[in-house]
């Protein structure tokens, strides 16, 4: 399969589990609200319902942008390929280097959690608040592995392509 089709078509699939892992995490947030009502419930369900709508706003945009990049990628390929190593190259290294801070920053969220679901042996809103961090963030993070993955095969491609130049 062609690299660039197969990035792109990788990217928007994973968006896709996003958009659906957002769903769910916000079916399950109202949930927790409204049938489970304790404080700690309450907790877990405002991390679920925050990271629902980033997960579901960046799957969908993703979504909607992918055929177009795949379009401009192929366009570059075909007919200026110097656009590659201009444009192309930088914008994905850019991406990478997000990676690693949204790495970072997830990291940093699963630690928050963690701390606090032990703050209290109590059933409190802030240990539902942790358990609902450690979750969310656990999850986008193992996505991201993923995409980072995904990524950095991607980018050996244009480099390869831009040494054959």
């Amino acid at each position: 399969m062609n690299p660039v089709i197969k990035y792109f078509t990788g990217e928007k699939a994973e968006s896709y589990l996003f958009i659906g892992m957002g769903l769910v995490a916000l079916v399950m947030a109202v949930y927790f609200v409204v049938v489970l009502k304790t404080s700690f419930w309450k907790g877990v369900a405002i991390p679920f319902a925050l990271v629902a709508c980033l997960e579901f706003v960046v799957g969908y945009t993703i979504v909607t942008r992918s055929p177009k990049d795949i379009l401009r990628v192929e366009k570059f390929i075909q007919t200026e390929p110097r656009k590659i190593a201009s444009d192309e190259v930088p914008r994905m290294t850019k991406v990478m280097s997000n990676f690693v801070l949204f790495r970072y920053v997830e990291i940093a969220l699963i630690i928050l959690g963690i701390g606090l679901m032990y703050s209290s042996m109590q059933d409190t809103l802030w240990r539902g608040i942790g358990l609902g961090l450690f979750i969310q963030a656990g999850i986008v993070l193992c996505l991201d592995f993923f995409a980072e993955r995904r990524g950095y095969i991607y980018l050996e491609y244009l480099k390869e392509f831009t040494d054959r130049l």
